[in-house]
């Protein structure tokens, strides 16, 4: 990934990152203490230097492909109500707020898949190399750029924008208690083949049984879930 853009985008992420509203419980500590942020940091720069070249292509192919930036940073409420733009590569047209809208408004089935799930399984959005990157989550490589700011973990609740999480509920506040993951339960259990009430679930569960050997273990199960690309869309 060129330098300027890296620059640009720990500049953009410090800027962004501030607090949401009053309103939502925040958490004193975060989740696994120095033991779980010492293995984020030792692995994200090992992840960085040894996938270099994917970011290398992955970027190349964004730029040479589509119109528009390399980067997508979207807001996502992390630990403690804490704002951050969440990084990816990116895989949907410049206009796709707009395009969406369209979408759904001329198509009542998929209109209450989103409103039911968040996601789409045919997105209008999404470019064809964003297909790509999808399919086997290189879109959310820069994500491990959030991980060595400190904004995410490598393991942990899926990142949500704020209208997300109150539809956590009473969990709500057990996901404020950690950074959220690049992966998680959810990734390696069945991705978005899961219902949304599964995901939360798959969130809460995580926090409440939280240990090193679990981080270790959902890691281990990642590689294989992307590569076979099981559920991504």
């Amino acid at each position: 990934m060129p330098s300027t853009s890296l620059r640009n985008l720990v500049k953009e992420g410090l800027s962004e990152s501030t607090s949401i509203a009053t309103g939502i419980t925040r958490a004193d500590t975060v989740l696994g203490g120095p033991a779980k942020r010492g293995l984020d940091l030792a692995v994200a720069l090992i992840a960085l230097v040894l996938l270099a070249p994917l970011f290398l292509w992955a970027a190349l192919a964004v730029k040479l492909t589509s119109r528009g930036p390399i980067l997508y940073g979207h807001s996502r409420v992390g630990h403690g109500g804490r704002v951050f733009k969440c990084w990816k590569f990116r895989s949907m047209v410049i206009n796709g707020d707009d395009v969406l809208g369209e979408y759904l408004a001329n198509h009542q089935d998929e209109r209450n898949e989103w409103l039911r799930s968040r996601k789409l399984r045919n997105d209008p959005r999404v470019t064809r190399i964003g297909a790509v990157l999808r399919a086997y989550s290189i879109d959310e490589l820069p994500q491990i750029i959030n991980v060595l700011m400190g904004d995410m973990s490598l393991v942990g609740p899926r990142p949500v924008v704020r209208d997300e999480l109150a539809m956590y509920g009473a969990a709500a506040n057990l996901y404020l208690q950690t950074r959220p993951g690049i992966t998680g339960l959810w990734q390696v259990s069945g991705r978005s083949d899961a219902t949304y009430e599964q995901r939360v679930s798959y969130d809460t569960l995580y926090v409440q049984q939280w240990s090193m050997r679990q981080d270790v273990a959902i890691l281990a199960k990642t590689v294989p879930a992307v590569i076979s690309s099981k559920g991504s869309y």
